[in-house]
Parts: C-alpha cells; structure tokens; sequence
C-alpha cells in the first residue's frame, strides 16, 4: 500500500511540473489542474484508509545524500493523518479550481506547483521515519506555504505576515532537530526505528519533550507561539488558508504524538500536566480573542489557536493517564484528540472557504462593513452554518462528538492516585466547557453579522453566490462535518488502530457493542450519546412546531413595525456591529487584551471612536527580543568601518589571540 501512496504523492508533484509548464494558461490551471489535484487527494484518503488496519510498511528511497537514503514508514497514525490530508484536500482543491482569478499575485502556474508541493511535503512529513526526511518534508512545506502565503506579495503588510511566519517556522524546526539529536542518544542512528530502541534517562527524555513540544507547538500555534497564525491566515488567500489552518497544524500534531507516543518510551505525570496548562492557556486566549475580533479571517485564526488548545489539553490528558498506566483512558483521551483532528481539519476550511466566497462576491472583509448576505448567498450561507454548528460544538455535527469525548475523559480523572490532579484537572475541564461556551458566542457573532440582518453597505445588494467549483468543494467538507457527527462510531473504528498502536488500547469494541445509532466510549450506564436520535427528535420537534402553527395561528398574525425606540429613521447602521456583539467579553476579560482606545471629545463636530485589539505577547515578548537584536546588529555593524587598516587590525588581533591559546 506505500506504493500506492508514493504514487499519489508522485502524482501531486507531476501536476505541480505542469503548473509551471502551463505558467500563463490560466483556464488550463484552473479547470483541469486543481481538479486533477482534487482527485489524487481522493486517491490518497483511499489508500490511506486501506492501509490503517494494516501492519507497517516501510519503504527506502535512495534520493537522499549518499549513505542518507528517505527511510518511509506507512503505519495507523501516519495513516490517518493521510487520510486527513487526502480527504480535506480534495474539497480544498476543487474549490480553488473556481476560487483563484486571473491576474491576482502569482502566475496561475506558479501557484499550482507551490499548492501542490506544499500537499506532497505534508503527506510526506508524516511519512518520514527518520530525521533526515521528515526535516526535508518539514522545511519543503515551511517553504511551500512561505510563497503561498505571500502569493499577492506585492502588498508590503503580507510580506511582513510572510516573513514572520518563515521566522517562526525556522527557529521551531531548529528545536525539532535538536530533539531528534536527543533521541538518537549518541548512536548515530538517525532513523526511527534506532531511536525506538533507545532508553533515555529521564532527564534526557524530558529535554527531546520539551524540545518536541517547543518545535511542533511553533508550527501549531501554541501560545506564546502563536503570534504568527493571525498574521499569515488573513494574508494567504482563503484556499490556503483553509489548508493551513485545517490541515498543516495537523502535521504538528502528528510530529508531538510520534515523539511522546511512539519514540519515546518513558511517560511522566508532569509532562500531561503542562500539555494540559498550555493547552487550556492557549484554548482561552485564541477564544477570547476570537470573540471581539472585526476581520473575518482573524476571527478564524484565533479559533484555529482555540481549538489547537483543545488538542494539546486532550493529548496532555493522555500522556497523564499513560504516566499511571492507565491505558484504557489513555486510548479514550487520544481518541477525543484523533476525532477533534478530523473535526476541525473539516469544519475550519469550510469556514475559511465560505470567508473566501464571501470576499470575492463582496471584496469586505471587515465585519462592520458585511450584513445580509443569506438572501444574495444562500449556498454559502447554509453551508457555511454547517461548519458554524460544527466549530460550536453543537449537536448532531462533528465538533460536538470531540468534545463530548474530551469531556467524558476529564470525567475519569478522579480515579487518578494523585491528590493535587484529581483537584487540578477538574478546574481544567470547568475551563474547557467556559472555552467551549465562548466558541459558540463567537461563532454566533461570525455568522450572524455575516449573513444576517440588513446589509450595511450599497453593495452588497449586487453580492453573488458561489460558483459550481466552490459550491462542490464546500458540499464535501459540510458532508464530512455531517457524517462525522451522525455516524461517530464508524471513526471510531478508523481511530481504533491507531491508539492501539501508541497505547495498547481502543474504542472499537465498545463502539461496536452498542450499535452504529448510539456512542457509549466506556459503557452505556456511565454516558451515552445518540446522534440519529438527537436529530430526529429536532425534526420531529420542529415539525410539531411548525404543524401548531399552521393550524392555530395562520391568519391570526397581524405584522407591524417593531418598536424603534420612538426613533422613525430605520437604518441597516443601527444592527448591533461586530464592536458591540464583542463589548461584553472585551469588557469581562479587559486584562488579557492589549486595548487602544480612540475617543471623542464633546466639542468634535465628527465624532470618531475606535478600539485597537493588541497582543499582550506581542509587547512583552517579542518587541523586546526584536530591540535587543537589532541593538546587538548595530554594535556588530560598528566592526564594519570600511577602512583596510582596521580590518587588517582585526586579523593581527586574532592572529595574537591564537598563538597566546597554543602556547597554553
């Protein structure tokens, strides 16, 4: 089955080369070879799916550096996470087939060959089984998505997004590959099947975790970390913000379960517990930011860093309950992250699709300029409510299953032996139900300042829908969002191999024993979940409501003007704006944000208020690491005097220097 995911992967590649033989030719770009691309990731959701139950694959390439030949492995996890690739893909691909227009940025070609390289170097990140190849997927796909993200690179504010971005991804990488130099415990061995058989002490072991999760947490956007997602997101255009944010911070996932599951043998207590704090920091932070955000794109970003929180928390879960063996909970925690991984890879580049819809047909992106658009867009409007249920955690789609299962793990947490944990972690799961609540409340603010109402501006009367290529990308993610949610115990079965692998155990009997209708992760007596049933019983219960209606109140309905507060001039302006939707949560959480206010005095005769939303981290991090650089820059710069005589005073200085070390 490698073969045939080396071919797929082959495939993206040959597609990418005719991009650039077709630089110009963009209806040949657009029509023929995105789609194309769509069904190789098809292709590889297959493959993939066929190769999770079966035992691993390996496969040698001699492409490498001599004697450094690409060790590949095809095992579950990596498996699954192709199957994310492929699958998400897919959608992705053939809604930039109606996506990308003529003359934007980048050459259609150009922009064909980067997407899909940037696809094949994720597919081959997670195939990698030595540190060789997966740091040359790795940096391919930083790359990839560098000239992705900076494809309109003549606006100088998405350079800076760009090139922040590339920074972060290098100073990550370079943790990454100093983690596997701890791995491989001096044997030279750089492959992962050496690094299996290695004992670390626990010293040692601890610093490739801390080094793992510094790397892998760049990439994925873990506070304080993060700071690049909602800079790169809004710049990169929405198929490859979709393909960031629902795929790519997938592979950093993947990259912190291969070390602490699979390479790594020693599991201790304290590193679940700071997962789990870093985790419910990074979930709280990118939702409240989340909730007072007016660009639309932004908004999605900070999600994007919420729900990477929410990965980290569950994946911190079970390293705690691995540490005690407890293994059973271990497989149910993971199995809530495995599930979330696929939720959000699904949901979230519907949303960033939907966001693309909305700013071709509008060309706004700021909320306070959008407003009625479900009766100008009503494909997108309802498919992206689809994916707003979904990221809301709202049954019976696929975010709620994950967090419902993310949940159920926290409740377990009591029979761990520690007094301090059973006290600590239920504060932590009382937390991640507030950052769930905030989600819905923002995505609320998302979609009804987007879709409903009135609109706000002229233009957005002459808004149109979607177009056949969009409207087909957007209905596979929204179908994943829905089957997932409905048929939860089907990915269980597709999880089940993979804990099995990291952890000895899984859902698959459980799920199997209560039928595909009804999910109970343990056993039916302790929890249960019946997603058909929740949905017939809101079918039924919205079919009883509109029956009684129709019946006694048809005709009896007499309309008139709502109440306009003795105001007679009814505007669009006066709908509650995005600021006001977000005034409560800026308000009840002032000190985490960085606000700039902007007031008016009584005597301006144009009064003009205005609210900045900074980043603390921002301020209190990174400006002043950028001072001390750029002051050390030009202490070094004094050596550069122009002068000949000065530089041959250097070499005469370092020259005594050298012979003073010899004669000690």
């Amino acid at each position: 089955m490698i073969d045939w995911v080396l071919l797929v992967i082959a495939a993206w590649i040959g597609v990418g080369v005719l991009g650039i033989a077709a630089l110009r030719q963009f209806k040949l770009v657009a029509r023929i070879l995105f789609p194309l691309g769509g069904l190789i990731g098809l292709a590889l959701a297959f493959a993939a799916l066929s190769a999770l139950p079966r035992a691993p694959e390996i496969a040698i390439l001699p492409i490498g550096l001599p004697q450094l030949p690409f060790h590949l492995r095809l095992d579950s996890l990596s498996a699954f996470f192709l199957l994310i690739i492929g699958a998400a893909g897919a959608g992705i691909s053939v809604f930039a087939a109606g996506y990308f227009r003529q003359g934007a940025g980048t050459p259609p070609g150009l922009l064909c060959c980067e997407y899909h390289l940037f696809l094949a170097s994720m597919a081959m990140v997670v195939l990698a089984d030595d540190a060789y190849a997966f740091m040359v997927a790795w940096e391919s796909m930083a790359l990839a998505s560098f000239f992705l993200v900076t494809a309109n690179h003549k606006v100088p504010e998405i350079r800076d997004a760009g090139f922040l971005y590339l920074l972060i991804a290098h100073i990550g990488a370079i943790a990454i590959l100093l983690c596997f130099g701890v791995l491989q415990a001096n044997s030279g061995d750089y492959t992962f099947a050496g690094m299996r058989e290695q004992s670390l002490s626990p010293f040692w072991a601890s610093a490739a975790f801390l080094l793992a999760l510094f790397g892998f947490g760049a990439k994925a956007g873990m506070l304080p970390l993060h700071v690049w997602l909602p800079e790169a997101h809004p710049a990169a255009p929405s198929p490859v913000s979709a393909l960031m944010s629902g795929v790519m911070l997938k592979t950093a996932i993947y990259g912190l379960l291969r070390v602490c599951f699979d390479l790594l043998h020693l599991h201790l207590w304290w590193w679940g517990v700071t997962l789990l704090a870093l985790g419910l920091a990074t979930a709280l932070f990118g939702v409240v930011f989340a909730t007072v955000q007016t660009d639309m794109k932004r908004l999605l970003a900070y999600s994007s860093i919420e729900n990477i929180g929410l990965l980290l928390a569950a994946i911190g879960l079970g390293l705690l309950f691995r540490s005690y063996g407890m293994n059973a909970l271990a497989a149910l925690a993971l199995t809530a992250c495995l599930f979330h991984v696929a939720s959000h890879a699904f949901f979230k580049s519907l949303l960033f699709l939907g966001t693309g819809s909305v700013l071709h047909a509008t060309s706004e992106r700021n909320l306070g300029h959008l407003g009625g658009l479900l009766r100008y867009m009503p494909w997108v409007g309802w498919l992206m409510l689809v994916g707003v249920f979904a990221s809301s955690g709202l049954p019976p789609f696929s975010g709620f299953v994950s967090e419902w299962l993310l949940l159920q793990s926290f409740l377990f947490t009591p029979g761990l032996p520690d007094p301090f944990l059973n006290m600590f972690i239920p504060i932590v799961a009382a937390l991640i139900a507030l950052v769930a609540a905030l989600a819905g409340y923002a995505m609320v603010k998302f979609f009804g300042i987007i879709f409903l109402g009135q609109p706000r501006e002229e233009n957005l009367r002459h808004a149109h829908d979607a177009g056949p290529w969009e409207k087909a990308g957007m209905l596979w993610l929204a179908a994943w969002c829905i089957a997932l949610g409905l048929l939860p115990n089907l990915m269980i079965q597709f999880i089940d191999p993979v804990t099995r692998m990291m952890v000895g155990e899984g859902l698959a009997k459980q799920a199997a024993a209560s039928g595909w209708w009804l999910l109970a992760p343990t056993s039916i007596e302790r929890a249960s979940y019946g997603p058909v049933f929740f949905l017939l019983g809101i079918i039924a219960a919205s079919t009883l409501a509109f029956l009684l209606v129709r019946l006694f109140y048809h005709g009896h309905v007499r309309r008139s003007a709502p109440w306009d507060c003795g105001h007679p001039w009814q505007t669009p302006r006066m709908q509650d704006t995005a600021e006001g939707f977000g005034q409560p949560i800026r308000q009840i959480f002032e000190p985490f944000l960085r606000l700039q206010r902007t007031l008016p005095s009584p005597a301006d005769t144009k009064p003009f208020y205005k609210v900045v939303l900074n980043d603390h981290f921002w301020h209190w991090l990174y400006l002043p690491i950028s001072r001390g650089i750029e002051y050390l820059a030009r202490q070094v710069g004094r050596l550069q005097q122009g002068r000949i005589s000065i530089y041959l005073l250097y070499s005469f200085i370092t020259l005594l220097f050298m012979l003073f070390l010899v004669q000690r």
